[in-house]
């Protein structure tokens, strides 16, 4: 299944995406009214089947808008640094990677961080950020996992049985921040610096080999699938799981691919009214807007 939250007619819904059809279901009921509908679908393991039953009407695509699925971050979506090998080389000679320094541009195990949960932010929202606190905001389309069942020691055999699906992801980063800090979570925390959706698509209807594309202002910066992975989506499980507890509607931001910002030369970094379009095939399309406050 494709499960969104949409606005149509000035409500908030949850919604099936026929994605063929451009058309998306309206659910109701009472799994409709809870406050992150989205959330609760993947901790309840409600199926497709139970969604369709409780469709109140279809309308065309173009007339809803389309919101962040997640109401609001379980906790901090969870991600993967260096995860490409162009892009681990092109990071290490940015000048900007304070953790530089191995033998290796490329990383021996899975570089795991995160993102502060008010980093959310929906698929057409402003990419929003002050100038004068930052001049270096750059790009990273991503490919998100969205785990499905509870995980602790996972093995890589099993891990993407634990998978729900996968969601479309901008892993903003104030890269100045990133740098001077020595360590990435502030550069990767500021307000709304996690675009998601359009939508999620259960791992089932998911393509295979997912292609994630990133322009800006209609130029491709960014053309990569998730074949390329450093450390594919089950070695990152069972790495993460062997630390922690991974919970239903818990994020993973793969990482993602050569070709942001920081690797010109010069750096192109965001600039007030740029637009940031990331496409996932299957997933979706983020289309966010750049502004400065």
């Amino acid at each position: 299944m494709k499960i969104a939250r949409v606005e149509h007619a000035g409500q908030v819904r949850l919604a099936l995406v026929d994605e063929a059809k451009q058309e998306v279901a309206l659910v109701g009921g009472a799994l409709a009214s809870q406050p992150n509908p989205v959330l609760d679908v993947i901790q309840q393991g409600v199926s497709a089947a139970q969604l369709q039953a409780a469709v109140t009407e279809r309308v065309p695509m173009a007339q809803v808008k389309f919101l962040a699925p997640l109401s609001a971050f379980l906790r901090n979506p969870f991600a993967v640094g260096k995860n490409y090998h162009e892009h681990a080389v092109e990071f290490d000679k940015s000048g900007f990677n304070a953790t530089s320094g191995a033998a290796s541009a490329i990383p021996q195990y899975p570089q795991i961080f995160t993102k502060a949960t008010t980093t959310l932010s929906g698929p057409t929202d402003p990419i929003r950020f002050n100038p004068q606190h930052t001049s270096s905001v750059d790009y990273e389309g991503e490919i998100g996992v969205v785990i499905g069942r509870t995980c602790r020691n996972v093995k890589k055999a099993d891990a993407m049985g634990h998978v729900w699906g996968f969601v479309a992801l901008n892993d903003v980063t104030a890269r100045d921040l990133q740098k001077n800090h020595a360590q990435w979570f502030l550069g990767k925390s500021l307000d709304g610096f996690c675009p998601l959706g359009p939508w999620m698509t259960s791992r089932d209807e998911a393509p295979t080999d997912m292609r994630m594309q990133t322009w800006v202002n209609g130029e491709l910066r960014q053309n990569a699938h998730i074949s390329q992975l450093i450390f594919d989506v089950p070695t990152l499980i069972e790495t993460m799981s062997a630390a922690m507890t991974l919970l239903p509607g818990d994020i993973i931001a793969t990482g993602t691919s050569v070709g942001v910002g920081v690797g010109f030369n010069p750096p192109k970094f965001l600039r007030q009214g740029d637009v940031v379009r990331v496409a996932i095939s299957g997933l979706g399309e983020l289309n966010n807007p750049v502004q400065e406050i």
